[in-house]
């Protein structure tokens, strides 16, 4: 099977440290965080922690188009890593990906990165509205995801869970994770503030969000809010249809 690999220049001293990690992947490491649809993995490097995915074999489809037409996954994770990078935009460090295909499917691929300890993710805003400083952080969170928009960056899995946040005596900052879907592009108001859509549920956190967000961007706050409240709306009423059908789905499928 081929191999295609990719190091970054801070990383390129320990190829072979690195190549091991993929080579004995299955039988090394620590698992890590949700393992359902790809594995996570932790290895140790000297004084740092890198945190090692592994994508799943792709659909059939997919592995004719990863081979000839499209990037893969792990391929865009680290080159839109570098990118933020480049725009001063929290992620954490991106150390390298690996490939492996046959003369004419894809098969697997890893994306390495340094492993970040971070004190939450979005998604306690959402379940717990009496964090501390919950308002505070929340709107922090509004003005760096408006410097993505400034920077035209799309993050297209802008989502609950793959925001990470550090808290340093009432400073945060916010690293982005899962980042294979991503957009780099002018966007209009509406664009942005579709953006949005998946991060809130609670209409008290759309109201702080588009308030922020109305500031940064010089635009009235109804305006802003309706839109957002809109979006947020219709991707909740589109997420429960779909998990609907799903359970139908299955619960035919184990009567059958």
């Amino acid at each position: 099977m081929q191999r295609t690999r990719k190091i970054h220049e801070n990383f390129k001293a320990h190829d072979v440290f690195l190549d091991d990690i993929i080579t004995y992947f299955d039988i090394k490491g620590q698992s890590f965080g949700n393992q359902e649809r790809n594995s996570l993995k932790l290895f140790k490097l000297e004084d740092s922690t890198l945190n090692v995915k592994s994508f799943r074999i792709p659909n059939l489809v997919n592995q004719i188009a990863y081979k000839f037409f499209r990037k893969s996954k792990a391929q865009r994770s680290f080159e839109y890593a570098n990118k933020l990078k480049d725009l001063n935009i929290g992620t954490p460090q991106p150390i390298a990906y690996y490939e492996f295909k046959t003369p004419f499917l894809f098969k697997k691929s890893y994306y390495i990165s340094e492993h970040l300890d971070c004190d939450i993710t979005y998604r306690e805003l959402t379940t717990d509205l009496n964090y501390p400083n919950h308002e505070e952080i929340l709107r922090a969170f509004t003005r760096f995801t408006f410097q993505l928009h400034e920077n035209n960056v799309k993050f297209l899995d802008h989502s609950p869970g793959n925001t990470l946040i550090k808290i340093t005596d009432n400073n945060y900052s916010f690293y982005l994770v899962d980042l294979n879907r991503m957009e780099f592009k002018v966007m209009d108001l509406n664009e942005r503030i579709k953006n949005f859509a998946k991060l809130n549920t609670h209409e008290s956190m759309v109201k702080i969000v588009s308030d922020e967000y109305a500031k940064c961007c010089n635009e009235p706050y109804e305006k802003v809010f309706n839109l957002m409240w809109k979006d947020t709306q219709d991707f909740q009423d589109r997420f429960w249809r779909r998990r609907r059908l799903k359970n139908k789905l299955k619960f035919w499928k184990k009567r059958s």
